[in-house]
């Protein structure tokens, strides 16, 4: 398929059929890359994308241990307090 390129401002840009669109999974971003003189279009990912599957991984890994060492606290813990 082709695709003529169109003066956007200083810009260039291209007009992607809706098909290919829906066939690609494209929302309302995507992530473009530079692989040697090519173009890649992905379909953009969301904050957190893939952290289930890595906190899975983790837990599998027995890599999720908390951060700070157990029975730390400081005096805000140790007494009731407001907003």
């Amino acid at each position: 398929m082709k695709a003529d390129l169109i003066r956007i401002g200083n810009s260039r840009g291209i007009r992607i059929p809706k098909a290919v669109i829906e066939q690609c999974g494209f929302d309302r971003t995507v992530e473009l890359r530079v692989e040697g003189n090519s173009l890649v279009i992905t379909p953009g990912r969301t904050v957190r994308d893939g952290w289930d599957e890595a906190f899975k991984r983790m837990a599998e890994k027995g890599d999720d241990a908390p951060l700070l060492p157990e029975g730390l606290t400081n005096r805000f813990d140790e007494s009731e307090w407001e907003w």
